[in-house]
């Protein structure tokens, strides 16, 4: 169990932690987004708003959903904190932060405070899976060969 602040740098540590695995990016720019981020990070913590909603790390192949567990269901889960791979190629990096209806102009705020904040809704990860569809429709060349 950690508080809103404790809870926040362990947030904070893992965007940068996971960013600087980037030979593009900087660690420090990580760190500088969630300081910007940080009152309105502790608000979301507290009320339990990253229960429901994560705050999204989008970093090249990374899509890094971040929430958190209050209570006793706290005491049997299994915290992850290691910086998540595939981030090395990035070369750019978002930080999608929830904007829960209690808090939405503290959100909008906050985001608007740093190039690599967003209140924006994060881009879904179906979408990348649907853009690596083969390009080939063997199907139609089959049919076109066929017809021949």
């Amino acid at each position: 169990m950690r508080s809103a602040s404790a809870t926040w740098r362990v947030i904070a540590d893992l965007v940068a932690d996971t960013v600087a695995r980037s030979t593009s990016l900087s660690r420090d720019e990580a760190v500088q987004a969630m300081s910007v981020a940080e009152a309105v990070g502790r608000m979301l913590v507290a009320g339990g708003h990253l229960q429901k909603h994560p705050i999204t790390l989008v970093a090249g192949q990374v899509h890094c959903e971040i929430t958190t567990v209050s209570g006793t269901a706290a005491l049997t889960l299994e915290e992850n904190l290691n910086p998540i791979p595939g981030a090395a190629g990035a070369d750019d990096f978002t930080v999608y932060l929830p904007s829960p209806a209690p808090l939405q102009e503290q959100v909008t705020a906050a985001a608007g405070g740093h190039d690599r904040l967003s209140d924006a809704a994060p881009p879904a990860t179906e979408t990348k899976t649907a853009s690596s569809a083969p390009l080939i429709d063997r199907e139609a060349l089959r049919r076109a060969a066929l017809q021949r």
